[in-house]
């Protein structure tokens, strides 16, 4: 067993705590993840141990380059898809998918594609007319639907953006909230706001809501209606029925995109009541023009917290 040390030199301080993650917490994941002992001193990284743990340890941190050497933020999921790209032969792909830039926010941050999931959900919605996303929370499937929703809407690739989710949350009816229907349902809708005020100036949002440009509602008030030249996102679909999933998706019209995202293991209805999200996803895997996406635990992009929660949760329910 044959033991070497390599030197890495970062162009700066910001480019250390870039790599080394928060209380050193990537290089600790790169550590438990090759084998190979890994100490950030300074702008020097040092890696140490037997050789060919090093040597994959400098090949993860070589291909993560494009991140630190611009101080960018490193999560999990990028360290986790470095690796899925190294052990699958995938390396093309990956630096394709760091240069790849999907939006930039108000703030000026660089919206990007951090799994190969991720981007495969990107590409399903630019090439079909309704999209599925099922996963856990905080793996961007409302949120990178947004981004391309109002990327549509600024581009003028769409009339208007419908925004709508069913009013059903865990142990609470809309009765018993105060104020009149529009209260009521935005404490439901506030994660949709949420995207659109990463990418839109707050206070231009209500002009665009009141000339139609953007409806945020809830998914009752889409029956009766065809929604043409719009691109309709419909959140947290775990919690609709199948005959309110089944109302919307066949609202859709000429010119008009929709994207249906939800996480199946927080399902919020009565337990003799089937969710719609469940049913479509048997029923429609096969029809033409339907993308079907699967996220795990792994695209968690939350706080890295997020993603252990989600792990032991779904450890627990096996």
């Amino acid at each position: 067993m044959t033991e070497t040390s390599q030197i890495i030199q970062l162009p700066s301080s910001e480019s250390a705590i870039s790599l080394a993650g928060i209380k050193d917490e990537n290089l600790k994941f790169l550590s438990r993840h090759t084998g190979a002992n890994l100490v950030m001193r300074g702008q020097e990284l040092l890696v140490y141990g037997e050789e060919k743990l090093v040597e994959r340890a400098l090949q993860i941190v070589r291909s993560l380059k494009p991140y630190w050497q611009e101080a960018k933020a490193i999560s999990q999921p990028d360290l986790i898809t470095a690796f899925q790209a190294l052990d699958t032969g995938r390396t093309e792909e990956y630096q394709d998918l760091q240069q790849n830039v999907l939006a930039r926010t108000r703030r000026g941050e660089l919206i990007r594609a951090k799994t190969f999931r991720q981007r495969q959900y990107i590409k399903a919605i630019q090439t079909h007319d309704i999209t599925f996303c099922i996963g856990p929370a905080g793996t961007g499937k409302t949120f990178l639907a947004a981004v391309l929703a109002v990327q549509a809407l600024l581009n003028n690739q769409c009339d208007r953006l419908i925004l709508t989710r069913p009013a059903v949350e865990a142990g609470e009816k809309l009765g018993f909230l105060p104020g009149d229907l529009q209260q009521k349902v935005n404490p439901f809708l506030r994660p949709l706001y949420d995207a659109l005020y990463e990418f839109i100036d707050p206070e231009k949002i209500p002009d665009l809501m009141e000339r139609g440009k953007i409806e945020v509602a809830p998914l009752a008030y889409m029956r009766g209606r065809t929604l043409s030249n719009a691109f309709v996102i419909v959140d947290e679909a775990q919690n609709t029925t199948p005959a309110q999933l089944k109302m919307v998706l066949t609202r859709l019209g000429f010119g008009s995109r929709m994207v249906v995202t939800g996480d199946i293991t927080q399902i919020d209805l009565p337990s003799h009541q089937d969710s719609g999200l469940v049913v479509a996803s048997r029923i429609l895997r096969s029809v033409e023009g339907i993308a079907f996406c699967q996220f795990t635990q792994a695209d968690v992009v939350r706080h890295p917290l997020v993603q252990r929660i989600v792990e032991a949760y779904e450890k627990y329910e096996k």
